[in-house]
């Protein structure tokens, strides 16, 4: 691919290159050489699933490795024993080492439903960072300053409202950007909440006589309420683990506004063909094409007819699950919704019967403590179960 293309591809729906300029020097330097740009993208493993803003990072990742180079696809279980302080107001609780293995282990089954198994090298940062000496932690510090730190925004606003800000904190950008000085990265991609992390990587590069790397930031990616960052604590994210039928059901869910900004940055569409199409047709075909990403394309078909079949023909899905009755002691609502993941937590169920959006055949439930019999439970719009006597 001509190396203008590349950038007009890669340029797609990110925020800030740092810079264009180098990232076509070491492309071009790439295809004199016949060596691969390494490519680096860390992912903090505080959490289980992979949703639609953590794929913004990962739609670019696979651009550079289908034009066929290195993927590096870091866990940073490490460093997620420090904590990432960026955007918060307080240190994050460590998490212990059993957490952070099985969350990586679901990331990386999550990922290469985007990835290429085959072409992505998996690291952990754990692997050189804690064979580090203290007296290489301690030089490394050496390469920054208090001055610089607290020129970082969370850090600034937390030294003006006098909170807290620990040593450790400071540490963390340079152990990150030590991944990058380790793995001779030549591009990093991150969201533009990691900016000062990213930067701080370049400085460390130079500083152990490497190039710097280039610097693609992605945008951070609105959830389904069009407003807050897309955030599974806010409930407002659409993992890629979620079946097809839920997929697709929140991408219709979204505004028209919002549409065309997961198109530019989800999908490879030509807006101007979205904007002159229908909304409601080109939503549909938003959600088809964002199932097709993480199932295939026959699924996303079957995602949309089974929409189409329970919101315009206001029909009863054919897959719902069912639940016998009697199977459990102390069965009621809660238990049931739980057990079949058709709620996520007491809370969410309490909320949902206070906003009136469960019911059993078309009647209204208000309480928990509802008598149960068979029949269809819907929650909200898109969730069913079949309770069976």
């Amino acid at each position: 691919m001509p190396i203008k293309d590349v950038i007009d591809k890669i340029s797609r729906g990110t925020t800030e290159i740092i810079n264009v300029d180098s990232l076509k020097e070491k492309l071009a330097e790439s295809v004199r050489s016949g060596e691969p740009l390494r490519i680096k993208v860390g992912f903090d493993p505080t959490a289980p699933d992979i949703h639609l803003g953590h794929v913004v990072l990962l739609r670019k990742l696979k651009q550079f490795q289908d034009i066929g180079h290195r993927i590096f696809f870091l866990i940073g279980d490490f460093t997620a024993q420090v904590g990432d302080p960026t955007d918060r107001d307080q240190l994050r609780p460590r998490m212990d080492q059993e957490t952070i293995l099985q969350n990586a282990s679901t990331y990386k089954k999550q990922v290469f439903k985007i990835l290429d198994e085959s072409k992505t090298e998996v690291v952990f940062n754990s692997k050189w960072l804690a064979a580090l000496s203290a007296q290489k932690i301690i030089e490394l510090t050496a390469f920054s300053s208090v001055a610089q730190m607290l020129a970082r925004s969370d850090f600034k606003k937390r030294f003006d409202n006098q909170q807290e800000i620990s040593i450790l904190e400071f540490v963390y950008p340079l152990l990150q950007g030590y991944d990058s000085v380790h793995l001779e990265a030549d591009v990093e991609l991150g969201g533009t909440d990691q900016k000062f992390n990213l930067l701080m990587a370049r400085q460390l590069q130079e500083s152990f006589g490497q190039a710097p790397q280039v610097v693609v930031m992605t945008p951070l990616l609105e959830g389904t309420d069009g407003v807050k960052k897309m955030s599974k604590s806010l409930g407002n994210y659409i993992g890629i683990d979620e079946p097809p039928n839920e997929i697709f059901g929140k991408i219709m869910s979204i505004s028209d506004e919002l549409m065309l900004r997961y198109y530019e940055i989800l999908t490879d569409v030509d807006l101007d063909e979205v904007k002159a199409g229908h909304p409601k047709e080109m939503k549909m075909r938003l959600g088809e094409l964002i199932v097709a990403q993480f199932y295939d394309d026959g699924v996303a078909g079957q995602a949309r007819q089974e929409f189409a079949k329970v919101f315009s023909q206001k029909e009863t899905p054919d897959d719902i699950a069912t639940y016998q009755l009697g199977t459990q002691e102390n069965e009621n609502l809660a238990v049931i919704l739980l057990a079949n993941k058709i709620v996520a937590s007491k809370r969410e169920l309490r909320r949902l019967l206070q906003q009136g959006a469960i019911s059993h055949n078309d009647e209204r439930i208000s309480a928990e403590d509802w008598r149960l019999k068979s029949g269809i439970i819907k929650v909200g719009k898109r969730r069913f179960i079949k309770l069976i006597q």
